[in-house]
């Protein structure tokens, strides 16, 4: 019965691929199934390859040359000696790791102008797909309806297991295994990951980040954003540890460049690794994200980017010590102020309400249906009380994991604290942990303003204690409040003067003899420990107990949905951070009433904004020159050199340094952003407004060519004129 349903989960799939009037470039399709589902509509719409073509485990293949870069990011090859492209924003933390007040590469940008010159990232990995394999009857193999969630999840984390081991016996691969349709369908991707990624070159981010928080999510946008490394493998070219040995990997396929670039309507097709979206979120949980979610931690880093971004300005080695914490914070922010903007426009709320109403209706109308009668009163009922827990949840985020450093840092030495306390550890033990402790003081240190930090923990703090409810609140906002007449200002610099947690010197003298004692009397440390205790005593328990039941629920709602109303629209899977593509056209869009984008960028909107010595719009001396020459080489169109360009791809997080491909499987743009009218994506895809935002291979090799005099690499790769 099982397989019968799951048959008719694809036909549905199938069928609606090919309806009248679907939006098809709508999705993120599963490469290894565009041969049953999507490759008509794609060649319809311009594409001249088969499915064979762009996917095969057999032999060489358009998914060959798609890499996971560090697990967040995608990134491509674009050589046969590894070359690696991928964002500015992807490579970002390693370019900072490796720059300094005197050696500034985000200020300056990098180029190896030799092998031998290139970077090693220890920690950095490149991940490759071999194959992808549906294995939904062995995961659920031993499941049963009668089954809790609980109780399946033991099946299937134990048969994950047992069918992930087999597939890779006897090799070096590895395996990832994941959910699609809320768990009624799996897929197993076998994979190859390189471990020695160095890197090549950057741009400066006058270039690379051109525009910085102003333009980002925005069009018209003029940012170069992109940086390159390189795939290191063994002499058997496999992946190996980071050795002076190694050499380039030969990859068993490349993407060419092709300089004709872009034209209106021409296809495009992004294909890479997307996180997360939602799209099948009940009206409920909509709301919610409209009208309490984004809203509250919209207010968080508010604050936090107010205070990080005056220390910045003020100051070149903080600018240096923040940058990558700061776009960390500033990007989702910005994201989530255009996603309710947008979710507001199509009326998402009432749009899910509709559907919903639609569905019940034809439930109650049909006898077949009826085991889904109550579906959806249970979903109103549960998520009333889960979402108070998982608004509580979100504010704990946004506190401990993007607020002041200060107690997240005094964390990772709670590890040495309960071996000191419970008097059981060796002193090997105990010193090999020391001795780690030391080494991420270091770290913590090179990139840390303890006075920032101490405004970060007042502000945050009170917004924080602002946004709970009176049950949720730790027992920190009654001692402000009797010790400190709540002043958390107050708090906050008491904690500051006597927490070792905001100093290198005694931190490290502390660790010559580290005593369990003092880490808990430390006030930085204490704080930690009543908000750690609050959330995962008082809020997760009950938070993980709703959210299976909830999971459990979109299972079934997922299948019912598709059964039920399946000519609804396209039930394409939610993006999981697996190898994905999608498809569109390269067009420009109405933002606003009266307001009409082209679908490109050229050098002179760079000039129009240059505003020399500014943080976000400054540019570089030689740029400006080889602007008033017009010196731009072969990468020129019609005498302009164009910059960016825009289309109508479904893209989202993990789909940044994406391969942009053209027609015949040509790199033609590196995806990096979406416009900010089109940010709601993730939970409700508009064609009108929708578009993904890429930087032109043309002026991608223009900048690593004419402006740094890095024209090696261009020799690398295969160009088309």
């Amino acid at each position: 019965m099982r397989n019968t349903t799951y048959k008719r989960l694809l036909t549905v799939v199938l069928c609606l691929a090919f309806l009248p009037g679907i939006q098809a470039k709508e999705g993120m399709w599963i490469p290894s199934l565009i041969n049953n589902v999507i490759e008509g509509e794609m060649k319809t719409m311009g594409m001249k390859l088969n499915a064979e073509d762009v996917y095969a485990f057999n032999k060489s293949s358009l998914k060959d040359a798609v890499v996971h870069f560090g697990g967040g990011c995608t990134s491509e090859l674009i050589s046969d000696k590894g070359l690696l492209l991928t964002n500015h924003h992807c490579g970002y933390g390693r370019i900072q790791s490796h720059s300094s007040v005197e050696k500034n590469y985000l200020r300056d940008g990098f180029w190896a102008m030799s092998m031998k010159d290139e970077l090693p990232n220890p920690g950095l990995t490149a991940t490759i797909i071999l194959r992808i394999e549906d294995v939904t009857s062995k995961i659920l193999n031993g499941t049963t309806a009668q089954m809790s969630q609980n109780e399946k999840a033991v099946v299937v984390r134990r048969n994950m297991k047992e069918v992930g081991a087999q597939a890779v016996k006897g090799s070096a691969y590895g395996y990832i295994i994941r959910p699609f349709y809320y768990g009624n369908q799996f897929y197993m991707f076998i994979t190859e990951v390189f471990k020695d990624v160095r890197l090549v070159g950057a741009p400066p981010s006058s270039i690379g980040k051109f525009g910085f928080d102003t333009d980002n999510w925005v069009w018209p946008r003029h940012t170069g954003d992109f940086s390159i490394f390189r795939i290191y493998a063994n002499k058997d070219n496999k992946p190996a540890d980071y050795s002076e040995d190694n050499k380039p990997y030969t990859p068993k396929h490349h993407f060419p460049v092709n300089l004709k670039g872009a034209n209106e309507n021409d296809f495009t097709m992004v294909y890479g690794f997307p996180g997360r979206t939602q799209e099948y979120l009940s009206s409920h949980m909509v709301d919610h994200i409209i009208n309490k979610q984004d809203p509250g931690r919209i207010r968080m880093r508010d604050k936090s980017l107010e205070i990080i971004n005056a220390g910045m300005r003020a100051d070149e080695k903080t600018k240096i010590q923040y940058a990558a914490k700061q776009s960390n914070i500033s990007n989702a922010w910005k994201k989530w102020r255009g996603e309710v903007k947008g979710l507001r426009r199509l009326n998402a709320i009432e749009k899910k309400q509709a559907m919903e109403s639609k569905f019940q209706k034809m439930v109650d109308s049909k006898e077949k249906f009826s085991n889904y009668s109550s579906l959806l009163g249970t979903f109103e009922k549960t998520y009333a009380e889960f979402l108070k827990l998982d608004y509580a949840r979100d504010m704990f985020i946004e506190l401990f994991y993007y607020g002041p450093e200060i107690i997240r840092f005094s964390d990772r030495f709670n590890k040495l604290y309960k071996m000191l306390e419970v008097d059981t550890f060796s002193n090997e033990a105990i010193e090999k942990e020391t001795e780690a402790l030391k080494r991420s003081v270091e770290g913590h240190f090179k990139n840390y303003n303890a006075s920032m930090d101490q405004d970060l923990l007042a502000s945050l703090s009170a917004i924080y204690f602002d946004e709970l409810s009176e049950e949720q609140l730790p027992s920190i906002k009654a001692t402000v409040e009797e010790k400190y007449k709540g002043d958390l200002k107050a708090y906050s610099d008491f904690i500051f003067e006597k927490s070792m947690f905001d100093d290198k010197e005694t931190l490290l003298a502390f660790l010559e003899k580290p005593k369990a004692k003092k880490i808990a009397k430390d006030p930085a440390f204490s704080m930690r420990t009543i908000l750690v205790n609050q959330y995962f005593q008082a809020i997760k328990p009950s938070h993980s107990v709703l959210k299976a039941r909830i999971d459990s629920m979109y299972s079934v709602y997922m299948k019912a949905l598709m059964e039920v109303l399946p000519d609804e629209q396209t039930y394409f899977p939610d993006a999981n951070s697996t190898l994905r593509l999608s498809f569109g056209k390269v067009e420009g869009y109405e933002a606003a009433d009266g307001v009409t984008y082209s679908y490109y960028t050229t050098l002179d909107g760079i000039m129009d904004k240059y505003i020399p010595g500014d943080y976000e719009f400054d540019v570089p001396e030689k740029l400006v020159k080889l602007y008033e020459t017009k010196d731009y080489g072969k990468y020129a169109k019609d005498g302009q050199l164009r910059v960016c360009f825009i289309a109508s791809n479904h893209t989202t997080g993990g789909n940044s340094g994406s391969p942009v491909l053209d027609a015949n499987g040509y790199l033609i743009g590196l995806n990096f952003d979406r416009v900010w009218e089109g940010t709601m994506s993730d939970i409700m895809f508009d064609p009108e407004k929708c578009r993904n935002i890429m930087v032109d291979l043309n002026y991608v090799l223009f900048i690593v060519d004419k402006f740094a005099g890095a024209g090696h690499l261009v020799e690398e790769m295969s160009i088309i004129e």
